[in-house]
This record gives C-alpha cells, structure tokens and sequence, in this order.
C-alpha cells in the first residue's frame, strides 16, 4: 500500500478537496453493505463526526474484510469524492485497506446502539471512541 501523509478526518471532511489522495486512520464505528460494496464509517477522534469509507468487495475480497467489525482499528488510503448518499458532503472511495487491529464482536463493549452514561463510567477508557 502507498504511503501517503496521514489526513485527518476534521480536516477531510473541512477541506471537501474531492479527487484529491487520502489517508486516513481511525477505528471502524459501524459497517453495512451488501455483497458488492460496503460502508464503513471511520472515526479518529478529531471530530465527533465520521467520515464513509466506501469499499469495492470485488477489489479487496470479502475474507480480507471479515475481520472488520465495529471497534476495529484501519489504515485507508483512497481517493476523496463527493458523496451520492445523505449525510455527508464526502466520502472516500477506498483504494488500500490495512488492518491494524480487529476487534472481536462478542467480547468487544461498544456496539452500533448508544450506551447509557453509567454504563460508559464502566469502560471509561473505551469513552471517546463513542458519540455519547
């Protein structure tokens, strides 16, 4: 994968330059797709928003992307483009993937739905990784 300097998820998302070389690290908040594309949304924790990482399943193999669960930690380079879906004003067509870190789903605390603030006292270094 070609090393490119590291772009934060704020400044992606402020800057909106599409068609412009990314790279992004973060945790995986979220994954959905069916079985020619997925969605990942990416965290890094210098916005409380998340930037789409869009992923071609026929480019990458679906057993490559198993291990990527909410929690997971990624490395993705891509191409920065203008999204077609709502939500966003961009999103990043994904060019190279490295998994850093996987993050088992039975064991891992923090799931799609929002946690209460008791239950997040519990598992306080896992904290900022949530939107609560």
């Amino acid at each position: 994968m070609k090393q490119l300097k590291r772009t934060t998820i704020a400044d992606a998302l402020k800057s909106a330059q599409t068609g412009t070389e990314v790279n992004v690290k973060g945790w995986v908040r979220t994954r959905r797709g069916n079985k020619n594309v997925s969605f990942v949304a990416l965290n890094d924790g210098t916005t409380i928003n998340n930037i789409q990482v869009v992923i071609d399943i026929a480019q990458f193999g679906e057993e490559y992307l198993k291990p990527i669960t909410t929690g997971a930690c990624l490395n993705v380079n891509g191409k920065l483009v203008e999204s077609q879906g709502q939500g966003q004003s961009v999103e990043i067509q994904a060019t190279g993937i490295e998994i850093y870190g996987t993050a088992d789903p039975a064991t891992y605390p923090l799931q799609k739905k929002g946690h209460s603030l008791e239950f997040l006292r519990e598992i306080a270094y896992l904290r900022p990784r949530t939107n609560t």
